[in-house]
């Protein structure tokens, strides 16, 4: 990584499994990104708003809820009202492949599903966050 990026784990909505979402805490620490967690239940206005006070460069969401389809468009809508348009939006948990189609079109960059690599990840979002600095 060309330096380390800052990036916000969120738990949007009602699920309370947190697991994953800790786990991916860690492994992102690990890999030196600074992260931020938001911990449970959290709203698509309070996801984006920590985003803008904590200027960062890339968001994850966790979900298991099943409602990736709301929360997501809910989050980036949420996002681009704080112009915050170059933060980088990325997620996972159990969401059919369909559905992943359907959220990269709304300009979420990549969805993780179960059985991913931490390390895929972690290597995934560093090489993304370097280009767009690339590109910036």
């Amino acid at each position: 990584m060309k330096r380390p990026y800052r990036v916000v784990v969120a738990k949007p909505g009602l699920d309370g499994h947190d697991r994953g979402a800790k786990t991916m805490t860690r492994a992102l620490r690990d890999a030196g990104f600074e992260v931020v967690y938001t911990g449970l239940h959290q709203t698509p206005e309070q996801i984006a708003e920590t985003a803008l006070q904590e200027d960062v460069d890339a968001v994850g969401l966790s979900l298991l809820s099943g409602a990736h389809l709301t929360l997501f468009p809910r989050v980036l809508e949420e996002m681009r009202n704080r112009g915050l348009e170059d933060v980088l939006l990325f997620g996972g948990g159990v969401i059919p492949n369909e559905d992943i189609m359907t959220l990269k079109g709304m300009g979420v960059a990549e969805v993780f599903t179960p059985g991913s690599s931490l390390a895929g990840i972690c290597k995934w979002l560093g090489d993304a966050l370097d280009e767009r600095e690339e590109v910036a």
